[in-house]
């Protein structure tokens, strides 16, 4: 990190002085450097004035899903759900995120059964007694993003299926638990990793988590099936998703090769994921998305 002067202004743009604000908290930061742990820089500490805006925008990404919520039913198209989202948003003065990302041609992501995540809405794709989907809303409100995704058991689900949508959400309190400052992400990870094995499910390893509120994805990458101890430093104004995509089978993946980007389980079993926003806190954490 660039020197600062004890009494320069804080970078932060506080107002403060260096030494009142930021200082001890990145002579801490700098320790655990010398250690050999990865920490964050400076770009991956939010401010107040943007920690405010990402809460503004997680309050229309929260109820989006919640307007969802209350009209997903069986014999609707996820085009539907598409539209749901994008009227939803606009209406509360947001964007949808996903719509143009890299080529995504939609605003929402809808992921069914085996999908494990990135499922295009399409008037084809029609829910149905039984299913299990991941509802994934982005949003933009005034420059800042928020991010979360919600399971939705349709109709009379099958206990499998209804077993694996609910371990999949304990998975994220749990690592929830670990989110404080001066713990891992691979703390975090743990957590997650250790409740899903143990119940006999395989967490997706080569899609993960990432940071978020100024642009849709930012470092650092966030694994869910690291060691404890390992990945970067949580810190005070650091915000990542937890997104855990947990499997009824096993961990491996493959992307359809017609959309280029639907991810599916390779052996064809069903896949659940909910993902929030989290803020760290000074003393713990902050839930901004759920």
């Amino acid at each position: 990190m660039e020197k600062i002067e004890r009494n320069a202004p804080c970078w932060c743009g506080s107002g403060k002085k260096y030494k009142h604000c930021h200082m001890a908290l990145e002579e801490k930061i700098r320790h655990y450097e010398l250690e050999g742990h990865m920490v964050p820089d400076r770009s991956m500490l939010k401010t107040p004035e943007q920690i405010e805006g990402i809460r503004e925008s997680s309050k229309i990404n929260v109820a989006v899903l919640d307007y969802v919520a209350e009209h997903i039913r069986a014999g609707m198209s996820t085009e539907e759900i598409d539209r749901m989202v994008e009227e939803k948003t606009r209406q509360m003065g947001g964007i949808p995120a996903p719509l143009g990302y890299e080529g995504f041609p939609k605003s929402v992501c809808t992921s069914i059964n085996d999908q494990v995540c990135h499922g295009i809405p399409s008037e084809d794709v029609i829910l149905k007694e039984g299913d299990i989907i991941n509802i994934d809303v982005s949003t933009i409100y005034k420059g800042y993003y928020s991010d979360s995704s919600r399971m939705f058991c349709i109709g009379e689900v099958s206990e499998e299926k209804r077993r694996l949508v609910q371990v999949t959400k304990e998975c994220v309190e749990k690592g929830l638990e670990q989110v404080k400052p001066w713990n891992f992400l691979g703390d975090m990870a743990d957590a997650v990793n250790t409740h899903a094995r143990a119940n006999g499910y395989r967490v997706v390893i080569d899609i993960g988590g990432h940071g978020v509120g100024l642009e849709f994805h930012e470092e650092p990458f966030v694994s869910y099936v690291a060691p404890k101890g390992t990945e970067m430093l949580m810190v005070p104004g650091m915000v990542f998703t937890i997104e855990p995509m947990v499997n009824m089978g096993t961990e491996e993946i493959f992307i359809d090769d017609e959309d280029g980007w639907t991810v599916y389980t390779e052996d064809g079993k069903p896949s659940a994921q909910w993902e929030i926003t989290v803020l760290v806190t000074e003393d713990g954490h902050e839930v901004l998305t759920w």
